[in-house]
């Protein structure tokens, strides 16, 4: 049997970290923020906060909030105040700007919630600008407060995948840590006191990313059984996504190499016949994984670099196990393929 040995689990994970992109980016959580009742509040307030709501920038607008409450404050409108300006901060495409104007917003707003709405929106800019010292510093401030509060979780677990794809790996049990907590916590529905139903929403559905973000890892400390769980249950739970498939291939693809060398060695008999129907199976599976990456990568140029290298190893496995002919292979891949919505 002709084997074709690629790379070992350590140079697969250096390659893959490279390639594969996050489906959810760090910063595109939007903060925790809580719904507080309709302030009741003064004429003098009221026409105060329509002149700060009419300001043209967010520098503006925070320098007026400042005034606003040195001169009011004990202002029954302080939480919409902070609810207000962490918008202002989260819709600020600069994340250099957006850093300073969150800095900012912490010295304005000192006592909770109001300083955790902040906190929150400036750990978005952080993560937004790769600064990922800040999001644990910041993070973990948070989770000082209150262990149980997905948002910084979640970040953090992003950020500090993030940087290992980038070949830092400062904060990856950390970020290991965070990301099975977070799961934890989602997975038991524990929504934090000061998150809407909609914020909570869009934690949850980062659950596939999650286990993805985990998998990573584990598969970067060198955890490949724990790694291809994971990997398994993020393909599960997000079936659209074809960095998952493409990462549990890779992983497969590894079991495949080794009990390849393995086999090479093993002496004639009833074992290494055995071993050969285990080769051949873990070939079949490759090629099932790598052609569902393959298909849900087909017309996505950021999934591009991935379809390439997937798609090598999807040719060439396909045709060993079928007489050095792709006939078909089009087929299985276009079975994968995302069906129109009607």
């Amino acid at each position: 049997m002709k084997m074709r040995i690629r790379l070992s689990l350590g140079a697969i994970a250096t390659l893959v970290l490279t390639v594969i992109m996050s489906s959810v980016t760090a910063g595109a959580i939007s903060p925790p923020q809580g719904q507080a009742a309709a302030p009741n509040i003064s004429e003098a307030e009221t026409q105060a906060l329509n002149a700060i709501n009419a300001l043209p920038d967010t520098g503006s607008k925070l320098a007026a909030v400042a005034e606003f409450l040195k001169k009011y404050p004990k202002s029954s409108a302080r939480p919409q105040l902070a609810e207000r300006m962490a918008k202002e901060i989260a819709k600020t495409r600069d994340a250099t700007q957006a850093i300073a104007y969150g800095e900012k917003a912490q010295t304005i707003f000192t006592s909770e919630p109001e300083l955790g709405i902040m906190q929150a929106a400036t750990l978005d800019a952080y993560a937004a600008g790769n600064r990922v010292d800040d999001v644990f510093k910041l993070a973990n401030q948070m989770l000082a407060k209150n262990p149980e509060d997905v948002h910084p979780l979640v970040e953090a677990t992003f950020a500090g995948t993030e940087s290992v794809k980038q070949k830092n790996p400062k904060y990856t049990q950390q970020s290991l840590q965070y990301g099975l907590k977070a799961i934890e916590l989602i997975e038991a529905n524990k929504k934090p006191a000061q998150m809407t139903e909609g914020q909570w929403t869009t934690h949850k559905a980062t659950l596939p990313q999650l286990y993805q973000q985990t998998a990573i890892l584990h598969m970067v400390t060198g955890n490949a059984a724990e790694a291809k769980a994971r990997l398994i249950k993020a393909t599960a739970l997000g079936p659209t996504d074809p960095s998952s498939f493409a990462l549990l291939g890779f992983l497969i693809n590894d079991e495949y190499i080794q009990l390849a060398t393995t086999y090479k060695s093993m002496p004639e008999g009833k074992q290494k016949e055995e071993t050969l129907k285990k080769l051949q199976d873990l070939l079949d599976n490759i090629i099932d994984v790598y052609a569902h990456a393959a298909a849900l990568a087909i017309g996505h140029p950021e999934y591009q670099s991935l379809l390439q290298q997937v798609s090598t190893d999807l040719t060439s496995y396909y045709k060993y196990r079928h007489n050095q002919s792709v006939e078909g292979l089009q087929q299985l891949i276009d079975k994968y393929k995302p069906q129109p919505q009607p």
